[in-house]
């Protein structure tokens, strides 16, 4: 079913690129069984793709419009993804452009570069799944050969999450520090240090953009911000009219 639809988005010529466990095994060699594809596009080419697969008699949905499209046959699922679904990282045409090519149950195709691969993980930290030990695989597998520079331009503010990860990197692989260029540590930490100087009193609470169930007290009882629904209702907003 994976090379039917890999084909079929070919031949279609909508343009998307492979994540999941099969751009991990690229960038890192490490080999999962999954019965689910990932296939990171646009909002654009995520409603292209599901009609052609609707077409072809695939069990079709929109999950959740400002993330997530699934098709399905039997046991089997592809995951049409568009974006984080706290609405922090979304995806656009770059993330496309810059995939690298690769071949996935023999059909030629193109997988997520590691940086985009390692951004898509990066709020993936909820009690049920946690995807930073992923994230410090895709930088030990390619031993920190990445364009931090993009890195940094996919998390925006949101860098904080990135240092998070990071630490986390540096405490399992401490022979590999280096992985990570001296002068993002620097960076990063001097940012850091900067806020935890001189706090904001005014900043707002951020838990929900990690896990809204989670922190689902702080917002429902404490009264506290609920960004993820401020996010979410910003890319319902920003949708294209076909919603």
């Amino acid at each position: 079913m994976f090379r039917e639809i890999l084909a079929l988005l070919e031949h279609q010529h909508v343009s998307y690129a492979v994540a999941g466990a099969f751009a991990m095994q690229e960038h890192t060699g490490i080999c999962r069984d999954t019965k689910d594809l990932d296939v990171f596009l646009t909002v654009e080419n995520a409603i292209h793709a599901l009609k052609h697969l609707r077409e072809e008699g695939f069990d079709c949905e929109i999950f959740d419009p400002v993330w997530l499209f699934k098709a399905h046959r039997k046991e089997f699922f592809v995951d049409l993804i568009t974006g984080m679904s706290n609405a922090a990282i979304v995806v656009d045409k770059s993330w496309i452009e810059r995939a690298v090519p690769a071949v996935v149950h023999g059909v030629k195709t193109r997988v997520l570069a590691a940086e985009e691969l390692l951004a898509s993980k990066l709020f993936i930290a909820r009690r049920e799944r946690f995807d930073g030990v992923d994230v410090a695989h895709i930088i030990y597998g390619t031993k920190g050969k990445i364009d931090w520079h993009r890195v940094l331009q996919l998390v925006g503010e949101h860098w904080e999450i990135l240092l998070w990860a990071l630490v986390l990197f540096r405490f399992s692989y401490p022979a590999q520090t280096s992985y990570v260029p001296a002068e993002l540590w620097s960076d990063l930490l001097s940012r850091f240090m900067q806020l935890v100087s001189n706090p904001d009193p005014a900043a707002r609470f951020r838990g929900s953009l990690v896990d809204d169930k989670m922190f689902a007290i702080d917002v429902n009882e404490w009264g506290l911000d609920n960004l993820m629904e401020e996010y979410r209702q910003r890319r319902l907003r920003n949708l294209p009219a076909i919603y």
